[in-house]
């Protein structure tokens, strides 16, 4: 897809990854949506490309209808980037089932309820593109977050089985796959030295870099976006060798563990 003349959504857009996609976007010649649950840093992102901001929170199903219906005043929406995410409570099951809920709206469910208000009418038109953010963690694991790994690697089923089943209909999908971005969101990650050491092993990028590798996997037309070219790596030896993925990881958390202990 080429930017220049297109229709763009993107949600999480008032900060971090979602904010320099929505700069990159208009600055290839998209016109963009702004939304964002935070009306104020919207409407500056809006302010400063030229776009229309819209409050949404996508952790609610008919507040990502409205933000469909409200960019669609604007023509049809030629690509909407389900970008806005959580990171959900840390540790592992003993989470509060409200706090796993919560999260699981956020970054699993915002998607689905998107592709259900953009569908018809993509399929009806023969065309239309799905991006959404996952994470690294949805492809390989965030040691120190339960939620975050889970609903993560369900993102990345949902970006999947989209792209299966809709591409003879038009429909394009691709599932961006970052792992450590200079964004608010790292900064709360970080505070686990635990969880921070395998995700910082393959460096800290800023969020305008990951804005590159968006414009050129959405030019490629690519499933996975992945920014972190380690990142795939790491998946093949997943794939390939499951028992010494797992072996690898249990010696990082062992090694994170100790040097904590020793502070």
């Amino acid at each position: 897809m080429e930017l220049t003349g297109k229709h763009v959504v993107v949600t999480g857009a008032g900060s971090g990854i979602g904010r320099a996609c929505a700069r990159r976007f208009a600055a290839e010649g998209a016109r963009v949506v702004v939304a964002d649950l935070r009306l104020e840093p919207a409407e500056q992102v809006a302010r400063e490309i030229g776009g229309i901001a819209v409050q949404t929170d996508v952790s609610r199903e008919r507040e990502i209808a409205a933000l469909v219906a409200r960019a669609r005043q604007a023509g049809p929406i030629d690509l909407f980037f389900s970008n806005a995410g959580v990171p959900g409570p840390p540790g592992g099951p003993e989470a509060p089932d409200d706090e796993l809920q919560a999260t699981w709206e956020v970054n699993v469910m915002a998607h689905v309820w998107a592709a259900r208000a953009l569908l018809p009418e993509m399929t009806e038109r023969g065309d239309g593109y799905l991006l959404s953010t996952a994470s690294a963690a949805g492809l390989l694991t965030q040691v120190s977050a339960l939620a975050y790994s889970m609903t993560k690697h369900a993102a990345v089923a949902v970006a999947e089985w989209l792209s299966i089943t809709y591409a003879d209909a038009g429909i394009k999908v691709s599932c961006l796959c970052p792992q450590a971005v200079r964004t608010p969101m790292l900064e709360l990650a970080l505070e686990d030295p635990i969880g921070a050491a395998p995700l910082l092993a393959g460096g800290l990028i800023e969020p305008e870099d990951v804005a590159a590798a968006v414009v050129e996997g959405l030019a490629d037309e690519r499933f996975l976006i992945l920014p972190h070219e380690d990142v795939a790596h790491h998946m093949a030896l997943k794939g390939s060798q499951p028992e010494r993925w797992l072996r690898g990881m249990r010696r990082i958390v062992r090694h994170a563990r100790a040097q904590t202990s020793a502070e």
